[in-house]
């Protein structure tokens, strides 16, 4: 048997006192998928039969039989613990509302606490079951799921009359949510080409959109209709304000937005897919963009950074006018050509490149200004200062090996003879 917190079985004193549990045990077989831990494996099944007052017996009969079960492995001193506890509360109480009477989902805590002082605690607020505190019981538990790290999340799937130990399902869950449900390999596949679906259709509203929310927000709180977005190039910038490098980044892709929105011809726009740690850090953020955003507290952030498989700050992914992924890297080209890499194709990209190559074939590779005493060699610098007229310099320069010194070509004064 488990316990279950049931709050109308309380007598009064403080929710953390510590309650002396008393069982009894047999072993049960629990076959393993797993190639690592072998074939098949004993666990302990624990029959609780006596508590002090705040929790009930439940008999393992009614409380597992024929539902999908979830090895819960956690700690109250364990902050990732804490972090994907509201991630299954929302999964549970979610999947037990839109079941039956009966419903088919069920969790079984399984505690890492150091004391049963924490593990009371812990559990208090907790709706589902929990192995009765037993450290070694739960480190056997946790030795025949091969569960090395918490917090940990175990399917239990039967199939025919075995019961098998299923993946680690914490990502699925704080990926997916409900949808996660069964949490099978099926169900894994079935997720996953769904997503690879949206990222090759790349349609900007099945993207952006989500629920009743059709907008999309700038930092004033306007909101603007998803689709007016249709038919024009738009760039989803994952960022966040902790980023050095998504500041930094932030300024230059700003100066080349801001510089296509002065002209005519050019539609484009940027949506903020934010992945700051709080909804003041996503304000802040906010504050520096002069394009809109996906609200902090629409899941469509983390569906659109699992989607685009985003793992590096900043990224700038471009879906293009006919409603597809150009599959260029943005953040490159605008950090390399900015406002010039428009319309962020692979063909302007070899366009940009082309051209460059042009350029510097038409310089000659030493020169010597009158104004500086050592050689200039021609160089390619992603972005300088020239120290002639001061103004920002992007690629070809001629730069001194002997000092800090750099100059735009059509800067450069020269002698009568190049080298």
């Amino acid at each position: 048997m488990f316990a279950r917190d049931t709050k109308a079985s309380r007598s009064i004193g403080p929710p953390t006192e510590c309650f002396i549990f008393h069982a009894r045990a047999m072993e049960a077989r629990l076959p393993c998928s797993n190639k690592v831990c072998g074939e098949e494996h004993k666990v302990m099944c624990v029959e609780l039969v006596a508590n002090r007052f705040l929790r009930k017996v439940v008999p393992l009969s009614s409380a597992l039989d024929g539902k999908q079960t979830c090895l819960y492995f956690s700690a109250s001193w364990c902050r990732p613990c804490r972090n994907f506890a509201p991630h299954l509360l929302h999964l549970y109480h979610s999947l037990r509302s839109s079941s039956s009477a009966n419903p088919q989902f069920e969790v079984v805590f399984v505690s890492s606490d150091r004391d049963e002082l924490s593990f009371s605690t812990h559990f208090n607020s907790m709706p589902w079951l929990a192995v009765p505190f037993d450290p070694d019981l739960h480190s056997r538990i946790r030795q025949r799921c091969c569960v090395d790290r918490i917090p940990s999340l175990v399917p239990l799937i039967n199939i025919g009359p075995d019961c098998y130990v299923g993946e680690d399902a914490v990502q699925l869950v704080e990926d997916y949510g409900v949808d996660a449900f069964p949490f099978d390999g099926d169900r894994r596949r079935e997720l996953k080409a769904l997503d690879d679906a949206r990222r090759r259709g790349g349609v900007i509203g099945d993207l952006l959109r989500s629920g009743d929310r059709n907008f999309v927000v700038y930092r004033d709180g306007s909101k603007v209709p998803i689709t007016q977005l249709v038919g024009k190039t738009v760039g989803l910038y994952f960022s966040a304000r902790w980023s050095p490098p998504c500041r930094a980044f932030t300024a230059s892709l700003a100066e080349a937005y801001l510089e296509l929105a002065r002209t005519e011809t050019a539609e484009f726009e940027v949506v903020f897919v934010s992945t700051d740690r709080n909804e003041d850090e996503f304000a802040e953020s906010l504050s520096g963009m002069p394009w809109p955003a996906i609200p902090y507290n629409d899941r469509t952030r983390q569906d659109l950074s699992r989607i685009f498989q985003v793992n590096v700050l900043p990224t700038l992914v471009v879906i293009g006018p006919d409603q597809g992924e150009l599959g260029t890297d943005g953040r490159a080209m605008v950090a390399a050509y900015g406002a010039a890499a428009y319309p962020f194709t692979e063909a302007r990209e070899a366009e940009l490149e082309a051209g460059l190559k042009r350029e510097g074939e038409g310089l000659p590779k030493l020169v010597r200004d009158t104004r500086h005493a050592h050689t200039l060699r021609l160089d390619m610098i992603k972005a300088y200062v020239c120290d002639s007229c001061m103004g920002k310099g992007r690629f070809w320069a001629f730069s001194c090996a002997d000092c800090d010194f750099d100059l735009h070509p059509a800067c450069l004064v020269t002698s009568e003879e190049s080298i």
